[in-house]
């Protein structure tokens, strides 16, 4: 059995040291994986990320994250990148990764993803060049995103993503801004290269269980969602289960 601890949104900042690391104290030997699916930072400053870089540093578990748009808000997402990846978190971004456990080997593909809506109430790549950017951006994440997963061998294959790839898993939130939590472009890459889950944060006040049109689980993995610093999903036999 493979067992994956995820969370998302844990928004570090300045004032936010010692508020986490006691916490993760019996994660070793609750979970084979740690995974944080963006929004690491409060406002995406270098400072927010060392802090909580120390805060994961020496966890005797792997840790692979994706950033999220608070780390993009200061424009210094590559440093925060660099500062997490220093401290021995795998950040994914259109890149995939394979780790060993006692359970089996774990695939994990992974993008921040972007917005747009989904099937009948969706943008699309037309008029003005903002519209086209917008669009475009979440179309060439999700193809990055596709191919990253085809890369994948493993016994398990997962996917972090920040924004939602489905909207069941944003069932609570404000139906007008669905198209800024997520795209269903997410959703058809997962599909199309297949998964056995994926996981995503963003949506505050959403619903943790989603599924693809294809059948795949999603869960959202928000701390305000959760209401725990993480959940553990366990993958053995035939299903998906949470443990």
């Amino acid at each position: 059995m493979i067992r994956l601890a995820a969370s998302a949104d844990v928004h570090f900042g300045t004032e936010s040291a010692g508020t986490l690391r006691p916490q993760l104290t019996d994660l070793p030997e609750r979970a084979d994986v740690y995974v944080l699916c963006g929004d690491l930072t409060r406002s995406g400053d270098a400072n927010e990320a060392s802090i909580l870089a120390e805060e994961l540093a020496g966890i005797e578990i792997p840790i692979v994250a994706v950033l999220g748009n608070h780390d993009y808000h200061s424009g210094q997402e590559d440093v925060v990148r660099k500062v997490m990846e220093e401290s021995g978190v795998t950040v994914l971004e259109g890149e995939a990764t394979t780790i060993t456990t006692a359970g089996g080997r774990v695939g994990i593909a992974g993008t921040k993803g972007f917005g747009g809506g989904f099937a009948g109430a969706c943008a699309t790549e037309f008029g003005e060049g903002e519209m086209k950017s917008f669009i475009g951006h979440t179309k060439m994440l999700s193809a990055k995103l596709e191919d990253a997963i085809n890369s994948l061998n493993g016994d398990a294959r997962v996917v972090l993503t920040h924004y939602a790839p489905v909207k069941g898993t944003l069932v609570g939130e404000k139906l007008e801004i669905y198209p800024f939590l997520g795209s269903y472009l997410l959703g058809e890459a997962v599909d199309r290269a297949g998964a056995d889950l994926v996981l995503h944060g963003h949506a505050h006040a959403g619903t943790e269980k989603g599924v693809t049109p294809g059948g795949i689980h999603v869960r959202n993995v928000a701390l305000p969602v959760i209401k725990h610093v993480y959940n553990v999903y366990c993958f053995g036999g035939d299903a998906l289960d949470s443990c």
